[in-house]
């Protein structure tokens, strides 16, 4: 692991290095072996895919930032009163719009006591993002992670007290399996006091569900092909975005909207990288993101089983979104 230090107060550590290459490859070629073809969603957030991805959250369509938002806005004094000396971790921190109503919350005193700890897998948002937030708050600690949180929550451990914090419902973006390992393992990383703040989009209407992921601008459309320009730049492989539409809907069995390409004609796809060919039929599918909703006592099952405890929920009003307190199970 390779640490280093542009300037007072904000450093970095990139466990991807020599392995990112690896770890892209065995991820794409799994997927689109698969009989439903998958790139991992996590693949979207380049530089390009991130700044994307702000743009969608400033959509009318798209409800789950502004709604999560006012959550923090109205709650964030309760969150973090009493929090000292400790490392405020942020899982996929990707832009820094949310941290800032707690970081904003602390007032100085109380921030230059903390550690900003963000984890991305996007090594240049992630930087662009930190060092943002050091021009604001330049009293504030800010130790970035470029890593895989879905592999690397090791890197979190500490003797400090810690905050973790897991924002935008990106816990639906893991199915159930995955959730489950990823939640146990974040369980074995919380010390007596610690605390995990989870943010989650709550089951509704369907016409609302597919309309955020349906914009009318189509934004989402281009932010879902930009996976496969990560692709082609990171394993030198052929897709030809023009040769894909973007397709989402609500899956209800599954509690989930799904995201996908759908092949506008026959395609063949070559990944150079690892010498590797597939066939792409008319109308077959490669499955970009999965984005489950959640129900309370669904949620509050899922913590539970991963040996942690409710601590306090927060809601809007109409019940769209939730903030989800949890602590280590004390029993």
């Amino acid at each position: 692991m390779r640490s280093s230090s542009a300037q007072t107060g904000l450093a970095f550590k990139d466990r991807f290095e020599e392995g990112a290459t690896n770890n892209i490859a065995h991820d794409v070629l799994v997927g689109l072996r698969s009989e439903q073809k998958y790139i991992p969603s996590k693949y979207f957030y380049d530089s390009r895919g991130s700044r994307l991805f702000e743009v969608i959250c400033n959509l009318p369509e798209y409800y789950p930032t502004r709604t999560e938002l006012v959550l923090l806005f109205s709650y964030a004094t309760d969150i973090v009163r009493g929090f000292a000396h400790g490392d405020l971790v942020e899982l996929g921190s990707g832009a820094n719009w949310k941290i800032r109503t707690l970081l904003q919350a602390m007032g100085r005193s109380q921030r230059s006591d903390v550690r900003y700890v963000p984890v991305d897998v996007s090594s240049s948002a992630l930087k662009q993002s930190a060092a943002d937030l050091e021009t604001m708050y330049p009293e504030l600690r800010v130790n970035g992670i470029v890593a895989d949180f879905t592999r690397d929550l090791h890197c979190i451990q500490s003797d400090r007290p810690k905050l973790v914090l897991f924002f935008g419902s990106t816990i639906g973006n893991l199915d159930e399996r995955e959730a489950s390992s990823f939640l146990e393992c974040l369980a074995a990383t919380l010390n007596p006091g610690d605390r995990f703040l989870l943010g989650l989009d709550m089951i509704k209407p369907t016409e609302i569900l597919e309309a955020a992921y349906n914009d009318s601008r189509s934004v989402t459309a281009e932010f879902n092909k930009n996976i496969l320009l990560v692709v082609n730049r990171e394993l030198r492989a052929n897709f030809n975005p023009d040769s894909f539409e973007h397709v989402a809907f609500f899956n209800e069995e599954e509690e989930r909207v799904e995201m996908h390409l759908r092949a506008r004609r026959d395609i063949w796809v070559q990944v150079r990288k690892v010498d590797a060919s597939f066939v792409l039929r008319k109308g077959e599918t490669v499955r970009t993101e999965i984005c489950r909703k959640f129900r309370r006592i669904s949620a509050e099952k899922m913590i539970h089983d991963a040996g942690m405890e409710v601590s306090r929920w927060y809601t809007d009003p109409k019940g769209w979104f939730s903030l989800l307190e949890a602590v280590r199970d004390r029993g």
